[in-house]
């Protein structure tokens, strides 16, 4: 699933590709993307609905528009952005569309059907169900190293599962977790209670050090409009993860072999020996 820095490349390439064109009119094929609205709501909505600002809100896309609402889109494990000149077929598995003034067409597609799209009153955005028990942006100043002691120090959860928890930290999913804990040394399965509060606080800033690492590399990487997800940092720059879907290979500190457990139906990697429990 897309995390923070994979979810923040789609917004800017979108930004820049369709920021300030109108939706002439638009169409749900799959009821279930967007289960709070019909297929004639979203039409409406968007019908003629100038786009003017494409922004990001934990793993959320948000496309705010002229009329006054806002288009909430989440990913999932794996929606898909593209947009297409006027005589390209659509992908298989499309399951919205919006036709753009200048003929193009911007799709998503979504082969595992887990994708959402929501239409909110943009005044009501920040109290929405999607958003509003959402834990502080990680490069915001609520997501301080007082506000992160505290979120660990009163939770019994392993320090892995905790940082997957949406309304704890926001953003973090399995892979910049397992990467982030590493930076630290602390192993995935510590209760986060258990963690000091030097640990805690180096643990904050490496999130944010890692999570910037990886925007920083997709922002280095040119927009196909064809194929919006391969600026993701995951994509070409696989080979440069820590211990992520690294089992048995050596750690890059200590040579050790990368273990693999399964926490929460999860998987998480760390290295035994820089990572002790």
């Amino acid at each position: 699933m897309p995390e923070l820095p994979e979810v923040e490349s789609v917004v800017r390439a979108l930004d820049s590709l369709i920021t300030g064109r109108q939706i002439q009119t638009a169409a749900l094929y799959r009821d279930k993307l967007a289960p709070s609205i019909s297929p004639q709501r979203f039409e409406d909505a968007l019908t003629g609905a100038s786009i003017s600002q494409i922004a990001r809100r934990g793993k959320y896309i948000l496309i705010t528009l002229g009329n006054g609402e806002t288009l909430l889109v989440h990913l999932r494990m794996s929606g898909r952005f593209q947009l297409f000149s006027p005589d390209h077929e659509n992908p298989k598995f499309t399951h919205a569309e919006f036709f753009l003034d200048g003929g193009e067409r911007l799709t998503f597609s979504d082969q595992r059907h887990f994708g959402y799209m929501n239409i909110v009153p943009t005044r009501d955005l920040v109290t929405s169900p999607e958003l509003r028990k959402l834990a502080p942006e990680p490069f915001s100043e609520e997501f301080s190293k007082r506000y992160f002691r505290e979120v660990l120090s009163s939770s019994r959860r392993s320090i892995k599962e905790l940082l997957l928890d949406q309304t704890k930290v926001c953003g973090l999913g399995n892979i910049y977790a397992s990467e982030a804990l590493h930076m630290t040394r602390l192993h995935p399965q510590k209760a986060a209670r258990e963690v000091s509060s030097i640990k805690a606080n180096r643990l904050r800033d490496n999130i944010r050090i890692v999570l910037k690492e990886s925007i920083e590399f997709g922002s280095t990487l040119k927009i196909d409009p064809l194929n919006l997800e391969s600026r993701y940092y995951g994509g070409d720059y696989e080979g440069e993860w820590r211990v992520y879907d690294r089992e048995k290979q050596p750690c890059r500190i200590c040579g050790n072999p990368i273990r693999r457990v399964v926490q929460g139906s999860r998987s998480s990697y760390f290295c035994s020996r820089c990572q002790r429990n």
